[in-house]
């Protein structure tokens, strides 16, 4: 990060698809639930009471979806 200059607020330190294992084409090529729903669950568990976050996946395709959470 210190090489790149990166930001260390705006760094997602605990990773994305890839580094949680990606198991997008798990049970179809084309089925990215899997992934998505493992981005939100890591997402949902990492946040604090009050903290919002984003979660954001594109279907291979051209597509893409996204969510905002605020964790309660």
């Amino acid at each position: 990060m210190k090489t790149l200059g990166l930001d260390e607020s705006k760094v997602n330190i605990h990773g994305g698809a890839v580094s949680l294992g990606h198991p997008i084409g798990l049970f179809h090529p084309f089925d990215f639930r899997m992934s998505g729903a493992r981005i939100v669950g890591h997402l949902v568990h990492t946040l604090k009471p009050g903290q919002k976050g984003c979660a954001a996946i594109c279907n291979g395709g051209g597509g893409a979806g996204g969510m905002i959470i605020e964790k309660l």
